[in-house]
């Protein structure tokens, strides 16, 4: 392999000769062979918004040449667009506060910035990483904004859109399933009639609180960062500087986003993150929750409760014929799980912050990301493959819902606690129904036993 001989502050480095990076990552890279994993494009994106924003307003301050401004914005759009993906190459788990990462796209662009100036690759006379891409910023308040960039810009364009889909499409099975009366279970065991668009309609409403929960708490994420440089409190950044960038980047992206009402607790540590793990945990029990359900009432389709029929998207078994899996269902609930890991190294890495600084920033940075990406993916995989196609087994959800011992529990206001509970356990040592017991003991006319045991009249709440 073909390499460049670099400098920096501790000596000579051998760097890939066709690597936009420089010494730091490359130290970087020898360093740290320790996952194979990379903070995802989308951080390294929010990483450019960050130097081409601060680029443009240390031009208009009068710090920083117009041409080189100019050269380093150009190659930031660069990056955004994905030419340079590999070419970050630093691990997650690497250097505190993840300098490495800072000093990879600080790299990148001086020397894409260079080459847009007329220079070469690893000749920094042009641009130098350290006072040109991060003039006015510190590793310390550019990744931690990062991370807010980043995490806002994925739930807004990633995981609200798919939390919104599986609400709409639980709104309309609602609708759908409203006339179908089926059996509810307490304990698994069975209880009173409830209708299946009842049940789907808890689920959106679930999804749709889930939903406001996490929009809510992202507006923590709205606070950046930056203008503190190492320790919160602004040295060598031009006047103005926090205000006049948050402005920039909000202008760019679309999303607002402000200064911190206090820069030392926004910069010092990880709580509105923590804030919106927080929601993200709701989200997932409550996505748990359905996934559950539809494991269950989809089961059988002979010898379980089998009221739920989820589309058959793939065979279900290597050496059973014809079985069909909830598999849906079941990636669903695996990237809850693995949301729930992810969820306690982030709260974990937020609390192992000290003084002025939590050096744990790449793995929170890379965690949060994952968290969002992976739970917006199952969401709409869920959707698009499961929910919509989903069917109710109309046949199967009357027979459980006549034959429920359960429906004694209509007749206790006529005949008492006591006498019901003989009629429940007479029906079901006779394996016969409610009805039939009771009208063989003559407890009342048939049509006042009709009226009691009118299904859809027990789902129907008179306290509304």
């Amino acid at each position: 392999m073909k390499v460049r001989i670099e400098k920096d502050t501790m000596g000579q480095v051998h760097v890939p000769a066709d690597a936009y990076y420089g010494a730091q990552t490359q130290r970087a890279v020898e360093n740290f062979p320790v996952s194979g994993l990379r903070l995802q494009p989308e951080f390294v994106r929010a990483q450019a918004i960050i130097k081409r924003a601060a680029a443009r307003l240390n031009a208009d301050a009068g710090l920083l040449a117009p041409t080189i401004a100019d050269a380093i914005i150009k190659a930031a759009d660069e990056i955004l667009e994905g030419r340079f993906d590999a070419h970050f190459v630093v691990d997650v788990f690497q250097a505190g506060a993840g300098t490495s990462q800072n000093m990879n796209v600080n790299e990148v662009l001086a020397n894409r910035a260079a080459e847009h100036l007329g220079g070469k690759r690893g000749d920094t006379s042009l641009v130098h990483p350290n006072d040109h891409p991060n003039m006015g910023q510190s590793t310390n308040d550019t990744i931690h904004a990062a991370i807010h960039i980043a995490g806002l810009l994925a739930i807004h364009k990633e995981l609200l859109p798919a939390m919104r889909a599986l609400h709409k499409e639980l709104e309309g099975k609602a609708q759908e399933f409203d006339d179908v009366v089926k059996i509810g279970r307490t304990h698994l065991q069975d209880a009173t009639p409830i209708r299946l668009g009842q049940l789907f309609g808890g689920y959106a409403a679930q999804v749709d609180n889930a939903a406001r929960r996490v929009n809510d708490a992202s507006d923590a994420l709205g606070e950046l960062a930056l203008g503190g440089t190492a320790v919160g409190t602004g040295l060598n950044t031009a006047p103005h500087f926090r205000q006049k960038i948050t402005g920039e980047i909000s202008a760019f992206t679309g999303i607002t986003f402000r200064t911190p009402a206090n820069p030392f607790e926004a910069q010092h540590c990880f709580d509105a993150v923590v804030e919106v793990c927080g929601a993200l945990r709701t989200m997932v029990t409550s996505l748990r929750k359905i996934a559950d359900d539809f494991r269950l009432l989809s089961s059988g389709p002979r010898t379980g409760m089998g009221e739920l029929k989820l589309p058959p998207v793939q065979p279900g078994s290597s050496i059973m014929p014809g079985k069909v899996n909830p598999v849906m269902a079941e990636m669903l609930n695996m990237a809850c799980f693995h949301a729930m890991g992810l969820d306690t190294a982030i709260v974990t890495a937020a609390q192992a912050g000290q003084m002025e600084l939590n050096v744990m920033m790449p793995v929170i940075a890379y965690d949060f990301l994952q968290e969002i990406q992976v739970l917006a993916g199952a969401i709409s995989a869920f959707t698009e493959k499961c929910v919509k196609g989903l069917d109710a087994d109309r046949d199967m959800c009357r027979r459980h819902a006549d034959m429920s011992n359960a429906l004694a529990t209509a007749l206790a206001p006529e005949i008492g606690y006591a006498r019901a509970a003989e009629i429940a356990k007479k029906a079901l040592a006779e394996n016969t129904t409610v009805r039939e017991i009771a009208r063989r003991e003559n407890l009342m006319s048939d049509e006042k036993l009709d009226e009691l045991l009118d299904l859809k009249r027990m789902t129907q709440d008179p306290s509304y």
